[in-house]
Formats: structure tokens, C-alpha cells, sequence
């Protein structure tokens, strides 16, 4: 079935801008075809290929990796060792996006529970305030971070 840029756009949740820039940056796995007066024609797998490579983009693979990616692809098999590889490395890097983010979140939920805490006891006008009196008297942090709570 035909589906015109607008639909495309409609059901991927991409922009017609992006879905030109998509094209015009290689990234559509098939090229995409056109009408005799120039109008874009998409087909399904365009929609399967364009929610993988939202994915990949989304998680941080430059262009042109998955330019690579789709060269790839086109050539047919043979290179599917190559293939596997490029994804192996580009799913490590996430892997390790994830890792940092898992830490950062544990960061956030420390400060929130801090906060909580002396939201409750009442005295959270004393988390790290340097124009608060006793900042001054408080000295060098332990480990170069800042005060509890800050």
C-alpha cells in the first residue's frame, strides 16, 4: 500500500521536515521512490525501518553509523558479521548511557530523601544555603562534595 509524506509522518510521529531530512541524509534503507509528479511514495517496511531508526538515533548512534548500517543492509548478505559488530559496539555504548543514567538516578533519589527528611524536621532552610550564617562557619567538605543535602 502507497502512503503519501503526510501519512507517513502521522503514523511515525515524525515531522515531514524530519522525514525529508531523513531522505535527504540516506538514512531511509530503501531509497524512497516518487510519483511521476515528484510526490514521495512510501511503503510499510519504510514505517518498520523508520521506528528502528528513531530507536538507534534516540540512543545516541550517529548518522553515520547508521548510514554505515544501511550500506550495509543494501549490499546483502555476506556482511552480516559486519552488521552484527556495528550493533554490538553501538549496544555497549548504551549499555554504558544506562549505567550512568542508573547512577545519576541513585544521585537524584539520595537529594530527594535528604530533602524529604529536613522538609520534615522542619529545618530545611539549612541544606546547603551559602548565604545562610553557619555556611561560612561549616568548613571543607568531606571529599570535595558539598554539604549534605546540597
Amino acid at each position: 500500500m502507497d502512503l503519501s509524506i503526510g501519512e507517513v509522518a502521522k503514523r511515525s510521529g515524525l515531522s515531514v521536515h524530519a522525514l525529508r531530512f531523513y531522505e535527504r541524509e540516506g538514512l531511509f534503507a530503501n531509497p524512497v521512490r516518487r510519483l511521476s509528479n515528484g510526490r514521495r511514495i512510501y511503503h510499510e517496511e519504510d514505517l518498520e525501518w523508520l521506528a528502528i531508526c528513531t530507536k538507534l538515533r534516540s540512543s545516541g548512534m550517529s548518522l553515520a553509523t547508521i548510514r554505515r548500517y544501511i550500506e550495509l543492509v543494501r549490499q546483502g548478505p555476506g556482511n552480516e558479521h559486519e552488521r552484527l559488530e556495528l550493533l554490538r559496539r553501538h549496544e555497549h555504548r548504551v549499555e554504558a548511557q544506562v549505567q550512568e543514567l542508573r547512577e545519576t538516578l541513585d544521585v537524584m533519589r539520595h537529594k530527594v530523601r535528604i530533602y524529604e527528611e529536613h522538609l520534615v524536621r522542619g529545618d530545611a532552610d539549612r541544606l546547603w544555603n551559602p548565604t545562610h550564617p553557619d555556611a561560612a562557619q561549616a568548613g571543607p567538605h568531606q571529599e570535595g562534595r558539598p554539604p549534605e543535602g546540597a
